[in-house]
């Protein structure tokens, strides 16, 4: 498994990416990773800093009559989602990632893979490694928990960066150059409830929403994917009165970023309901089915039966939260008037759980306009609030502006063109970059963002087309070598 990826071309890019597989680093948890690119960079004898926070910058001078040439910066995340299929044991902590060639593509089994972003951390550590490069000053950035709040490109600091231009390696589609992205905000629900006694003669049964796609809650939210506490949610409300269910736990959905692929509920019945119970359930899977099918084509929808619980949740609160989530907004609320087929406004009801005698559930909205996210935020509270739930907004982050004058993008484009004979697609992205919030900071950077192409992330299906990598680092050494002059 091993040689044979670490044999795919190029050799150079593949093996620091096999490396990062071997090394666990979901969000929050990148010091291995940390320490791995911080011994690289020592080895290699050059320049390596690691900020208060623990991101890592490496500097490599320029080769000889190339000095003239604005510095690059070469920026990526070393984090991971950590997303893994139910029947999948895997300690995303300790355990590497079992990474493998699945035809034209690598994936992993059963996980994510982490090409997102550990290819573009792979590249960039190519770069900094390989003699034979031609290029103006160069340094790599590679940030911290990017994919649970970009809590490590928010601290870094001023004066840090010496480049003239940064460019962002996380990026999922070969041949488009992105100038742009949203914003996000995080939408935080509580709901408290009261224990009440289970109701004599109820059977219990965990109700189960398995074997959606999931993905990226910026990138896919607008492929029609169906979201897993939604469909689960749609079916209480639909049969709470009549089956007179009783919920003891829910647990739905995993990370903010990640659309749900899994819900699941333990809830009774009146015993002399189950069979009804088994009709309605078998009913709505192939309502689900039907609606679905070009999308979805593995979904399920089952009960099991389970011990009875100590305790159910209040009557109020059930009835409360069922409707609140059934109404709250998800998916595409808004396409852009100005980009043609991008997304301008969503939100993914990524999380929903009990602990604690609290209903805790959890919304990421995205939008390159704020004052249409600011409106979301509105109207998700509001449906919030009538349940008597608690809502709070945290991890706001900023979009990023295209600039069409960019210099940095007109020499991407003319290598492109050069080498390939084509102008690769100029977009912006609905998914949060780090470039804006690095913009903030460093407000006279020159940005751009690129990467080959990489499907499903955020899921277990994530893979990465090989034959892309090898485009995406042809194309990352010309533009090196073509970097403009100061």
């Amino acid at each position: 498994m091993s040689n044979d990826i670490i044999n795919l071309n190029p050799k150079a890019v593949w093996k620091h990416f096999y490396s990062l597989t071997q090394i666990p680093r979901p969000s929050k948890h990148e010091k291995a990773a940390v320490d791995f690119v911080v011994k690289f960079g020592k080895d290699n004898g050059l320049e390596t800093i690691v900020d208060e926070v623990g991101n890592v910058i490496i500097r490599k001078p320029p080769t000889s009559g190339m000095e003239n040439r604005k510095g690059i910066i070469l920026q990526g995340h070393l984090d991971i989602v950590p997303q893994k299929n139910s029947d999948k044991k895997h300690d995303f902590e300790k355990d590497p990632i079992e990474a493998y060639i699945d035809g034209e593509w690598v994936t992993a089994n059963g996980t994510t893979l982490g090409a997102d972003n550990g290819i573009g951390v792979a590249a960039a550590m190519a770069v900094l490694e390989d003699k034979s490069l031609v290029h103006g000053p160069v340094e790599a950035l590679f940030t911290i928990d990017e994919e649970t709040g970009m809590t490590g490109a928010f601290a870094l600091k001023p004066n840090l960066l010496k480049g003239d231009i940064l460019i962002n390696l996380d990026s999922e589609d070969e041949g488009e150059l992105y100038v742009g992205c949203a914003g996000g905000l995080d939408a935080n629900i509580e709901l408290e409830y009261k224990n009440e006694p289970v109701p004599s003669n109820y059977i219990f049964f965990k109700f189960s929403v398995m074997g959606l796609k999931g993905g990226h809650s910026g990138l896919d939210i607008n492929s029609g994917r169906a979201n897993a506490i939604k469909l689960l949610f749609r079916f209480l409300k639909h049969a709470d009165k009549e089956l007179d269910i009783r919920i003891s736990s829910i647990d739905g959905g995993s990370l903010r970023n990640a659309i749900p692929r899994e819900a699941f509920i333990v809830a009774g019945v009146p015993k002399d309901k189950a069979s009804v119970l088994e009709q309605s359930i078998t009913r709505q899977l192939k309502v689900y089915k039907s609606e679905f099918s070009a999308v979805e084509p593995d979904i399920s929808f089952s009960i099991e039966k389970v011990d009875t619980p100590s305790k159910v949740i209040d009557s109020k609160a059930q009835w409360a939260i069922i409707r609140a989530v059934f109404g709250c907004p998800n998916g595409v609320i808004r396409m852009s008037d100005s980009m043609p087929g991008l997304v301008e406004t969503s939100t993914n009801l990524a999380r929903i759980y009990t602990k604690d005698n609290i209903i805790y559930a959890q919304c990421l909205l995205r939008s390159s306009v704020d004052s249409a996210k600011d409106a979301l935020a509105e109207k998700i509270a509001s449906i919030f609030e009538l349940a008597n739930a608690k809502i709070s907004f945290s991890g706001a982050y900023p979009g990023w502006k295209p600039n069409m004058e960019s210099p940095i993008l007109k020499v991407m484009q003319d290598v492109y063109n050069k080498n390939w004979g084509k102008i690769p697609e100029i977009k912006a992205i609905h998914a949060g970059l780090e470039c804006g919030i690095l913009g903030g900071v460093y407000p006279n950077l020159d940005m751009i963002s690129f990467g080959p192409t990489i499907r499903y992330p955020h899921s277990p299906d994530e893979k990465v087309n090989i034959k892309t990598v090898k485009l995406f680092w042809d194309f990352l050494v010309e533009v090196l070598r073509n970097a403009p002059v100061k």
